[in-house]
């Protein structure tokens, strides 16, 4: 037992409300160390009487450590709790004060969670974990009305400069609106759309104005209700850190000097305004001369911003905001953001632009959730990259999904690619089946995502301005099969309350290997996604439990007798299974990879023909190759790769507690950070 791997910090994200009546606790311990592991909880001022043993279950891994999880239900909202563990030989209680040999008669010395209090509870709308988002760049969606264009608007689908413009607008977005439906989106994250000089937005003018360019605060109101009226939610990007140039009390500023009644407003290092080797005499973004930033501390510029936040929500009816450069704002500025969009609309979602860990944000007082761009790049390096094998990646994610509670994972704003970044078909080398092994992914793992306009279709880009094309709407120069791809993934999750909220497990992942398996479900359904991320053929045989199990791709039924499945992935192929209604334990962890044979065939030789005449006409439906499609990647000429097999067993039964081994001697010094094992 490696004492130093085990850790428990109370409140943050490893002790939280999960509601007014449930807390759910989380303990880390070393992978592959524990055996077992219960929680004792109780009432602190009736211990005898509330207090209960429960089992732990393992939630994640990753590449270090193992992370055990448990709902517990206080009678009275107040819990005391310690923590039994038991590595098979040796029990130890985890308290507040350290190791101890034995359970303690009273909980004096036990972790607390004082009280459930309602307003503490962490409560993202209850709609996002079923949206399917859409990210719309306006001034490159669609010109619906060329009246409005700015001067020097080029023709549509013209290459992107930093600087050009092509026309779109919000009445091309109100004309597309069947795309989305037809897709099956539900939810558009728009960029910046108040008046601004850019294509972009991100340097606002007016911040209660729509830009001429796009249209009027009444095309805004009247687009936000015809999304409403197809179940469309609509978030707007609020750029909250700073303004642009030709914001009028920056203007002020630059006139006025010190002596201007808006001088307090921004963060001034050196008066005149002005750029001094390079760099401006006040703070901006990222030394950007044209965007002055906010001093968001002064209660002028607290009440402005939170107006603008209340009115566009009051007067538009708007479902939430994505908020800009979120982590360079102070957080009392943001508590007070979110008491005052709460106000408005409970509903509102709250979205921040953090690119690192953003724990700090997402304490249920100020975000609702944040860009998920941690998830972004596990799926890059893994799929792209290819820095990750597929232990790595299931290390990553399970890494993610340990690091915050249950409602905030759920809540997460999926993402693999944005105006930001380069396009993913773009970043997969223009191979379309890497890039809906991606997509798979993206779109059967805990949380929300979101797709970037024009991904569907196959459009290209890379890095800003190349990722801001102008979207195709010539359905001859679309790819309909990707898009038939989109719809299809989206319904699946549409459809299936397990893939949106059920419970995540790694049902296979080799170090080494490229064929990862995972599964989500809860007490309906489960489904078993498997794919190959190799541009080899591979085979596998995997024990998915009782029950009648179906492609949910094709409907067909799965050859799984008694539960085990044998199946050939193609190159980059992937497969879903799912099994309905039979009494799932969701305690019961119920895959066990018996046997795992990986193949590689040289698919740019000798076998070329072979592997794509398979995935063309065996699995056309699913599979990794489109009809014709080359192969992307490399095969290894003339070789394979030598047949492996591994047996993993996994008893998802709760063993009895043993009875505990003779350790007080050597426990007297021993806490929590003690260099030592048992």
């Amino acid at each position: 037992m490696l004492l130093e791997a085990i850790e428990h910090r109370p409140k943050l994200n490893w002790a939280s409300a999960y509601d007014t009546g449930t807390v759910e606790l989380r303990i880390r311990t070393k992978r592959d160390d524990m055996q077992v592991v219960h929680v004792a909880a109780g009432d602190k001022y009736d211990w005898k009487t509330t207090r209960v043993l429960q089992p732990m279950k393992k939630l994640a891994s990753d590449a270090l450590f193992d992370y055990w999880q448990a709902f517990v239900k206080p009678p009275f909202r107040r819990l005391r709790y310690a923590f039994l563990l038991d590595d098979g030989d040796i029990r130890l209680w985890l308290t507040e004060q350290g190791f101890e040999a034995e359970e303690a008669a009273e909980p004096l010395r036990f972790f607390d969670f004082p009280y459930i209090n309602p307003a503490d509870v962490f409560e993202p709308p209850a709609w996002v974990k079923d949206a399917i988002f859409y990210q719309i760049f306006p001034e490159r969606f669609a010109n619906g009305d060329p009246s409005n264009d700015p001067e020097g608007t080029l023709p549509w689908g013209g290459e992107p400069t930093p600087a050009n413009f092509f026309g779109g607008d919000l009445r091309g977005v109100l004309d597309k609106l069947d795309h989305l439906s037809e897709l099956g989106i539900n939810a558009i994250y728009f960029t910046p759309v108040f008046e601004a000089p850019t294509n972009h937005k991100y340097d606002t003018r007016d911040y209660y104005k729509v830009d001429p360019a796009f249209g009027t605060n009444e095309q805004l109101k009247k687009l936000v209700e015809a999304c409403h009226a197809r179940g469309i939610r609509v978030l707007l990007d609020a750029v909250f850190n700073h303004a642009g140039r030709s914001f009028p009390p920056f203007l002020d500023c630059l006139a006025n000097g010190e002596s201007s009644p808006y001088a307090g407003w921004f963060h001034v290092r050196e008066w005149p305004l002005g750029v001094k080797d390079g760099i401006p005499t006040y703070e901006t973004f990222a030394f950007e001369r044209h965007m002055p930033k906010f001093n968001t501390e002064h209660p002028d510029v607290q009440s402005y911003l939170l107006g603008v936040a209340r009115y566009w929500l009051e007067e538009v009816g708007i479902d939430g905001w994505r908020l800009d450069v979120a982590n360079e704002v102070d957080h009392r500025f943001w508590r007070s953001f979110r008491d005052t969009v709460k106000t408005v609309r409970p509903d509102a979602y709250i979205l921040g632009e953090i690119w690192h860990d953003p724990l700090a944000w997402m304490q249920g007082d100020q975000f609702d959730a944040v860009m998920n761009y941690p998830f972004t790049t596990a799926v890059l390096d893994f799929f792209v990259e290819r820095k990750l094998d597929a232990k790595g990646f299931a290390d990553a994610i399970g890494r993610l999904l340990a690091a915050y509670p249950t409602k905030v994972a759920e809540a997460a704003f999926n993402l693999l690619d944005s105006h930001d970044t380069p396009r993913l078909l773009t970043l997969c080398g223009d191979n379309k089946a890497l890039m809906k092994l991606a997509a798979l992914v993206q779109f059967t793992m805990t949380g929300t995502p979101c797709v970037y306009y024009g991904d569907e279709i196959g459009l290209t880009g890379g890095a800003d301005p190349g990722c801001r094309k102008c979207m195709e709407w010539d359905e001859e120069k679309q790819d309909r099969e990707l898009f038939a791809f989109y719809k299809r993934l989206i319904a699946l999750r549409t459809g299936s309350e397990a893939l949106r909220t059920g419970s995540f497990e790694i049902v296979q992942a080799e170090a080494g290997g490229k064929v990862l398996a995972y599964s989500r479900g809860n007490e309906k359904e489960r489904f078993v996604i498997v794919l190959n991320n190799r541009s080899a053929e591979s085979s596998a045989l995997l024990t998915l439990g009782p029950g009648s199990w179906r492609d949910a791709w094709t409907d067909e039924l799965a050859d799984a007798p008694e539960g085990l499945l044998q199946l050939s992935l193609e190159p980059y192929g992937y497969r879903v299974y799912k099994r309905g209604a039979c009494g799932i334990n969701e305690n019961e962890r119920p895959f066990a990879v018996q046997q795992v044979k990986l193949k590689q065939h040289d698919v740019n030789g000798d076998h070329a023909h072979e592997a794509r005449e398979h995935a063309e006409h065996e699995h056309g439906r699913h599979d990794g190759l489109a009809p014709g499609e080359p192969e992307a990647g490399n095969g290894v000429s003339g070789e394979q790769l030598n047949e492996r097999a591994e047996h993993h067993a996994y008893n998802g039964d709760l063993q009895s507690v043993p009875e505990p081994a003779d350790i007080k001697n050597c426990l007297s010094f021993i806490s929590p950070c003690t260099n030592r094992s048992l």
